[in-house]
C-alpha cells in the first residue's frame, strides 16, 4: 500500500467520523430548520470558510470548460440533490436508518467506477463490500419505525446513489485543480441552485427561532465541521486513494453516531456493535489487499 492511499484513507477515514455525528445534528434541528433551508444555510457558512482557507493557503484557480463542467456536475449531483435527499430522508425516518441506508454508496461506487474510470471490480472488492454491509447491519440492526418510513428510505437511497456519482465525477476533475476550489466551487453551486426556492420560501427563514442557542451550534456544525472540513477531507481522500472500494471508508459514519450515541446519549451498545466492528474494519483490509 503506497503512502497516497494510506494519507488518502485516514483523510476519508476522519471525513465519515465527522458525518458520523451529522444525522444525530440534522434529526435535532431539522424540526426547526427544513431541509432545504438547512443546506442553504450550511453551504453558505461552508462556503465563507473554505473561501477564507483558499486566500490564506493561497491556492491557485484554474478555469476550463471541461473541469467547471465537472465540478458544476459535482456541486448539482452531490452538493444538492445528495445533501438535500439525505436530510429529507433523515426527517422522516431517522438517523440510525440514514445511517444504514447510506451504505449502498460503496456499491454504488464500485459500479459507477466501472464505465466512468474503467476500474472492473473483482471478486475481493465484492467481498469486502457486502463484509461492510452486514457488518453496519449488525451494528444497527433493523428495528425502524415511523410513519413516513418508505418516503424516509426513498430520499436516503437516491442520496446514497448521488453521492457515490459524485465521488466518482471527483476524480475525474484535472489534478491541477486544488481540491479547495473544488470543494468551494462545488458548495457554490449549491447555493446558487437552492436560492431560488428560499428566496419563494422566505417565510420559512424568517419564522425560524434565531434566538435559539442549539440551532446556531447545529449549523456552525453542519457548515464549518460537516462541510467545509469535511468535503475538503473527503474530495481530497478519493483522488489520493484513487480505488472504487475508497466509499468503504463511508461506513465508519454509524460506528461513530453509535459511539457518540453511547457517550452522549446514554444509548446502550450491543454485542452486535464490536461484531460489525470487526467486519468492518475486515472489509476494509480485504479491499485494500485487493488494490
Amino acid at each position: 500500500m503506497n503512502k497516497n492511499k494510506i494519507i488518502g484513507s485516514i483523510y476519508l477515514t476522519l471525513a465519515a467520523c465527522i458525518w458520523g455525528g451529522m444525522f444525530v445534528v440534522v434529526k435535532s434541528v431539522v424540526a426547526e430548520v427544513p431541509p432545504v433551508q438547512l443546506v442553504w444555510l450550511r453551504y453558505l457558512i461552508g462556503s465563507i470558510a473554505l473561501l477564507i482557507i483558499a486566500l490564506v493557503a493561497k491556492i491557485h484557480w484554474y478555469w476550463d470548460k471541461r473541469n467547471l463542467l465537472l465540478i458544476f456536475l459535482i456541486g448539482l449531483i452531490g452538493n444538492t440533490i445528495s445533501i438535500v435527499a439525505q436530510e429529507a430522508g433523515t426527517m422522516f425516518s431517522s438517523a440510525q436508518l440514514g445511517s444504514v441506508v447510506t451504505t449502498a454508496t460503496p456499491a454504488f461506487m464500485i459500479i459507477f467506477s466501472w464505465p466512468l474510470l474503467k476500474i472492473k471490480p473483482t471478486t475481493g472488492k465484492w467481498i469486502s463490500l457486502f463484509l461492510a454491509i452486514f457488518g453496519v447491519i449488525s451494528i444497527v440492526g433493523f428495528q425502524f419505525t415511523g410513519k413516513n418510513l418508505l418516503l424516509g428510505v426513498i430520499f436516503l437511497l437516491i442520496a446514497g446513489i448521488t453521492w457515490a456519482l459524485m465521488s466518482v465525477l471527483i476524480e475525474l476533475v484535472d489534478k491541477k485543480y486544488s481540491i479547495i476550489q473544488v470543494t468551494f466551487l462545488g458548495t457554490l453551486v449549491a447555493i446558487v441552485c437552492l436560492t431560488p426556492i428560499i428566496f419563494m420560501q422566505k417565510r420559512i427563514l424568517l419564522n425560524i427561532a434565531w434566538s435559539s442557542v442549539n440551532i446556531w451550534l447545529s449549523l456552525l456544525y453542519l457548515g464549518i465541521i460537516s462541510t467545509a472540513i469535511a468535503f475538503f477531507l473527503w474530495n481530497k481522500g478519493l483522488v489520493l486513494f484513487h480505488g472504487p472500494t475508497s466509499g468503504l471508508f463511508f461506513l465508519f459514519q454509524p460506528i461513530v453516531g453509535t459511539l457518540l450515541g453511547w457517550l452522549f446519549l446514554s444509548e446502550s451498545i450491543q454485542v452486535g456493535f464490536f461484531i460489525g466492528l470487526g467486519l468492518i474494519l475486515l472489509s476494509i483490509v480485504v479491499s485494500i489487499r485487493n488494490e
